[in-house]
């Protein structure tokens, strides 16, 4: 299975691409973060992560596309940026008939050091060392979108049909 998984953001988005088969280790195909410029307008901001997410798209031809789960505890402000980006993101895979699973932070945690409240140097320790890296992937959101998609070919319902046959 071939994930595109996103950790939104309107600023910084991580965006990785992970293959794996389930009871093997999974591999990175590759890694980024998609930056907008807090100077442009909203509807730019989000045109442009539209254009780059479509770029990948046509690139590496997902199976499927995971992105984590927007939740917000105090900062409303900065919950609704990062959920208008993954609308965005969800449309554009949505449009391709690629199917798109949520996955909540502590999901993902627990996924790739099985502790759902780890922080994340220990998320990018532990995803570092299951995709064989010599280095903790930097910044943080591109680590955390290669979790994510550790996570989704380890959880995911798609998984569970391909090991139940």
């Amino acid at each position: 299975m071939r994930v595109l998984a996103l950790d939104p953001g309107l600023t910084r988005c991580g965006i990785a691409v992970v293959e794996g088969v389930p009871g093997r280790a999974p591999i990175m195909i590759a890694v980024d973060t998609l930056r907008t410029p807090v100077s442009a307008e909203l509807a730019d901001r989000l045109l442009e992560l539209d254009t780059h997410f479509t770029v990948w798209l046509d690139r590496y031809h997902p199976d499927a596309v995971a992105i984590e789960r927007v939740f917000s505890q105090a900062n409303v402000a900065s919950a609704m940026a990062t959920a208008q980006a993954a609308a965005v993101l969800m449309v554009a895979a949505s449009r391709r008939g690629i199917p798109v699973t949520q996955h909540t932070p502590s999901e993902v945690k627990a996924a790739v050091t099985g502790n759902g409240r780890a922080d994340k140097s220990q998320v990018g320790t532990m995803v570092a060392r299951l995709l064989g890296l010599t280095s903790i992937p930097a910044p943080a959101d591109s680590a955390d979108a290669l979790a994510l998609g550790i996570c989704h070919i380890w959880r995911s319902p798609v998984r569970t049909a391909a090991v139940a046959q």
